[in-house]
């Protein structure tokens, strides 16, 4: 968020959201904030907070703020923290307060329904030695291989694409995008990172973006049913385009972005409602999955 829609949600002037910025840095949350029109205030996962900085008010509205039970747990995780939480429970329970604490009787619980919790390296832990320039001996569990690889890298920094965060690095003087849910161990190698004349985490990244892009994108023109456009857009969202003058009596003309060829089998359930004009592979690809389909679900001969 940037820091003029923080004050607006909070109602509070610029200059005070500054200094509660640099607060949060001071308390030791890795807060980093970019200027440009794509820029903004950003907190990285995984990181803790000292909950004794907090009075026990500011505790309660913590508990809103979007933290499910995991990661209300990783927060009271220090033996400091235990200690200020007991003080503030015995402090209530003298002065015989009659609300119950917000924690009691709010639970939230941010994680988007049947996805299952990653694991892995947070962006919180592996921040100190990204900023010290410091390489990296990585356990990498790639998904095209049958085993981790055991990888020393040079650091350009950490990006978050797609609600995704990878760590930027060269590889024998390669640039790679690793993904944090996949490096399963990690160890800082006490040698300064060597990274390429020139070159920064923006570029690096945005270069290594662009080439996957590249890579794996594939375009589909097709028509789509009047009745079913509204149901395309909401299953298809952003990987549908549609052009406000190709609207036809008969349908909608659009263009569908996939990242693998195999994807155009989520067309699969919109039947003939949707009519595939190309790539070539495309309509071969889903009349292939419509053979293989109508032949799994073909009656059985009987006797």
């Amino acid at each position: 968020m940037t820091t003029q829609e923080l004050a607006s949600a909070l109602g509070v002037s610029l200059r005070t959201i500054t200094r509660d910025l640099n607060w949060l840095r001071d308390a030791g949350l890795p807060v980093t904030a970019q200027r440009g029109r794509l820029g903004g205030v950003t907190m990285l996962p995984g990181s803790g907070l000292d909950l004794t900085r907090l009075t026990p008010g500011e505790r309660d509205q913590l508990s809103l703020a979007g933290l499910d039970e995991k990661q209300r747990a990783e927060l009271n995780a220090s033996v400091e923290s235990r200690r200020a939480l007991s003080k503030i429970v015995a402090t209530q329970s003298r002065r015989g307060h009659e609300l119950l604490p917000l924690t009691d009787v709010v639970h939230v619980d941010s994680r988007p329904w049947l996805q299952a919790r990653t694991s892995g390296t947070t962006p919180a832990s592996l921040i100190g030695p990204v900023r010290r320039g410091r390489q990296l001996r990585i356990e990498y569990d790639s998904s095209r291989e049958s085993c981790s690889r055991v990888l020393v890298v040079d650091p350009y920094g950490l990006l978050a694409k797609a609600g995704i965060w990878y760590l930027v690095a060269d590889c024998a003087r390669a640039p790679r995008m690793y993904r944090l849910e996949r490096i399963t161990a990690w160890k800082e190698v006490d040698q300064p990172r060597r990274i390429r004349e020139n070159q920064t985490l923006a570029t690096v990244a945005a270069a290594l973006v662009d080439q996957w892009e590249h890579d794996h994108a594939i375009e589909v023109s097709a028509t789509i049913d009047q009745t079913q456009i509204e149901r395309a857009r909401r299953i298809l969202g952003q990987r549908l385009v549609q052009d406000d003058h190709e609207e036809s009596a008969t349908g909608h003309k659009v263009r569908i972005r996939f990242l693998h060829l195999e994807d155009v089998r989520t067309l699969l359930p919109f039947g003939s409602a949707i009519t595939v004009h190309g790539p070539t592979e495309a309509r071969a690809h889903l009349s292939d999955l419509a053979t293989n389909l109508a032949h799994h679900y073909a009656p059985s001969p009987t006797s």
